[in-house]
């Protein structure tokens, strides 16, 4: 990746930054553009990521954690997205798959569970979307039967949607009703090997395509009562807390994804030449890729804008999707202007510019869409 200016907390962030760049240079950048062509899931890349300890980054150390301030897991999820999109979108979802348990499990829970998940030895999925409530994650009709007062298991029924690494996942952190209302919701820690759990084949996408996206039916699948995360009737809250910490990893891999189209497209302008000079000295296409830059730029300092928030312990529901809806939009108009430049030969499969913009357009629309973004902001202006 080009040199970007960094401004990062520590000599060890600065170290753990440039590993993840060396890595994904090494691992990733040979094999992803057969592996989106193919539609093949490279698992073993999270192994290598979880040994190197790049999954585990924002989680403490006490559970096989990196301990390192959010703004450094973010910066390296770009890291990540330079090369493959499909990855980093895959480590931002594990991650968030493991929050609910760190921040809302008890500390068996923790002990037992944590340092397999964040080693890289087990992947996760995340349970939230039906096929009837995206947006309204409160309208999911998915069912936890709670256990009799002598004991036994929660019985889980229903269908979950757009499940990212569904039926590749190890465990599956799912939100279902234990009751009525936006209080009835409940979060568990499902195994991949539940019986009554059955992954549905993979939707066909425009892009991620080396990311396996399914629906997941749950018929009459018995869930341990030790494997409810919080308390019964706490899922949403859980799930909404998780969501903020979600969009910024999807703001970072947009960054990342954005930032390599620019590359892309600078490194073709310099050398086309049009007119007896390279294209980039024409201003009209210069410009262009000023405002490219610009929108680069734009989208990193306000996604770690919320992460530095976030680390300081201060309210960032806000600034998180700010920085979701600022960074994807963003790498949409960068990757569609990126094709824009490469003019004909950027619309052909020849060179990678027209699979960023396939892969750019999704992520204005998971972990809540642009237009969701732009109503929990006004939301928040409207209580302030």
């Amino acid at each position: 990746m080009p040199v970007v200016e960094r401004l990062l907390p520590s000599d060890e962030a600065r170290e753990v930054v440039a590993l993840a760049a060396d890595i994904c240079a090494k691992e990733l950048e040979p094999r992803i553009a057969r592996d989106e062509a193919e539609a093949h899931f490279p698992r073993e890349v999270f192994t290598t990521l979880g040994q190197a300890g790049l999954l585990s980054l924002p989680y403490p150390e006490r559970f096989g954690g990196g301990a390192q301030p959010f703004e450094v897991y973010l910066q390296v999820l770009e890291e990540i997205a330079y090369r493959s999109a499909s990855v980093a979108v895959g480590v931002s979802v594990h991650a968030l798959s493991c929050y609910p348990l760190a921040n809302f499990g008890t500390d068996t829970q923790r002990e037992e569970h944590l340092p397999r998940l964040l080693s890289g030895d087990l992947l996760g999925a995340y349970c939230l979307s039906e096929p009837h409530a995206g947006s309204d994650p409160a309208a999911l009709k998915t069912t936890a039967t709670p256990p009799t007062e002598t004991g036994g298991d929660y019985v889980l029924s229903g269908t979950k949607a757009w499940v990212t690494h569904g039926g590749a996942a190890d465990f599956y952190t799912v939100f279902a009703r234990t009751g009525e209302g936006r209080g009835g919701i409940s979060c568990f820690l499902v195994d991949e090997d539940t019986p009554g759990m059955t992954p549905h084949a993979p939707e066909r996408k425009m892009g991620l395509t080396a990311s396996p996206t399914t629906q997941i039916a749950f018929e009459n699948a018995a869930v341990p009562a030790n494997r409810l995360v919080g308390a019964e009737g706490q899922g949403l809250t859980i799930a909404l807390s998780a969501l903020d910490s979600g969009r910024l990893g999807i703001a970072a891999a947009a960054t990342g994804l954005a930032q390599r189209a620019l590359d892309d497209a600078v490194a073709y302008a310099r050398e086309r030449e049009a007119f007896g000079r390279p294209i980039i000295d024409h201003q009209g296409l210069g410009f262009l890729l000023a405002d490219m830059a610009a929108a680069v730029e734009s989208a990193r300092a306000t996604t770690l804008a919320a992460a530095r928030l976030r680390d300081a312990g201060r309210p960032f529901s806000r600034a998180a999707s700010i920085a979701k809806l600022v960074a994807t939009d963003a790498a949409m108009k960068v990757t569609e202007d990126a094709v824009q430049v490469f003019g004909g030969a950027g619309y052909t499969k020849d060179y990678p510019v027209e699979r960023y913009m396939r892969e750019a357009k999704v992520m204005q629309i998971f972990e809540g869409t642009n237009q969701i973004q732009r109503l929990v902001i006004s939301r928040h202006l409207a209580k302030a």
